[in-house]
């Protein structure tokens, strides 16, 4: 875990993420950054969210689950552990916890909740920004080894080693698309719904996205991934791996994919477009709209110099390459 880094400067979903009948379901935590909309339930190992966070369905936590302040639910709470509720957080159904309950004033659980442990009212620093601030301070003095040791006392008992779910603040995520200001990546073996909406994406191996991805920056896309949707950047490039379908158009500045990869639309670069094949790489294109055909790829369209685009026939290269041997043998 880096410690200089910002956990929520990136919109990550980690290897298995799914999501099932409006649930967002995933093996390890799920982080959720203030002020953003999540329009469907979450069910995770550990849940939290920072202050004005908005789920449209059921929390589910096998561990604990932190909401801060302002934060609102639409449906259920249910907590294998300890929970804490910021002051003023609304939770529309019911909210069961196995453990210890401490929650904070104002809060509206409409109806009612039930708790095995401590049940405790008060509004303190919720854990979470104690544990930030502390880190934050270790840091600014220059105790590297002191704030590595906090973290790794903190995750030492956990039982899960899984990646967490970030979305980053600000974000909104649903149904019909993901959206954040801020890099996203999809890891290995996930099924997900929407429209990808990024500063830039990098999705990896054996995904299936029923949606498009649009980006600022570069979109790669790894081997055996299934895009149903366009992929589109204003001004990246776009890099397909072996074996991933694009069922839509490409368009980007500059594009590089490899002689296994299948799209469905059609290919727009302003830039450069290169083949991938057999360990070497093959430019396409230079400017303008450029094809790759299927079957054997023998076939391909390309734009000439003058701006027409000129049909390349396999036969008849071979037939020019002989004629020219033939030529040459006369003189």
């Amino acid at each position: 875990m880096s410690l200089r880094s910002n956990p929520l400067d990136e919109l990550a979903i980690p290897d298995g993420t799914t999501v099932e009948e409006h649930d967002l379901v995933t093996d390890g935590d799920v982080v959720v950054g203030g002020q953003s909309t999540v329009e469907f339930g979450v069910r995770g190992h550990n849940v939290i969210a920072g202050e004005r966070a908005t789920f449209g369905g059921h929390i589910e936590a096998e561990a604990d689950c932190r909401l801060d302040m302002w934060s609102d639910v639409d449906g259920n709470v249910l907590v294998g552990r300890d929970a804490y509720l910021g002051e003023r957080v609304h939770v529309a159904g019911r909210l069961m916890v196995s453990g210890d309950l401490d929650i904070g004033d104002d809060v509206d659980i409409e109806e009612g909740f039930e708790a095995n442990g401590w049940i405790v009212i008060r509004n303190p620093m919720p854990t979470v920004v104690f544990v930030f601030v502390y880190l934050q301070q270790l840091l600014r003095i220059g105790e590297d080894e002191a704030a590595e040791d906090l973290v790794s006392d903190l995750l030492e008992n956990e039982e899960i080693d899984a990646e967490p779910v970030v979305i980053p603040r600000n974000g909104h995520v649903s149904d019909d698309s993901w959206r954040v200001s801020t890099p996203a990546s999809v890891g290995d073996d996930c099924r997900l719904h929407g429209n990808f909406r990024a500063e830039s994406i990098d999705v990896g191996e054996r995904n299936e996205v029923f949606g498009s991805l649009r980006a600022r920056g570069d979109v790669s896309v790894g081997a055996d991934t299934v895009i149903h949707g366009d992929v589109t950047t204003r001004s990246g490039t776009v890099e397909l791996a072996d074996g991933c379908e694009i069922r839509g158009d490409v368009s980007c500045e500059d594009l590089r994919f490899h002689e296994g990869a299948v799209v469905d639309g059609t290919m727009r670069t302003s830039g450069e477009m290169r083949m991938v094949q057999a360990g070497t790489t093959t430019r396409i294109a230079a400017d303008g709209v450029g094809r790759e055909s299927g079957g054997n790829g023998a076939e391909r369209e390309r734009l000439d110099d003058d701006g027409v685009e000129d049909d390349i026939d396999a036969d008849e290269v071979e037939g020019d390459a002989a004629e020219t041997e033939r030529d040459a043998d006369d003189e």
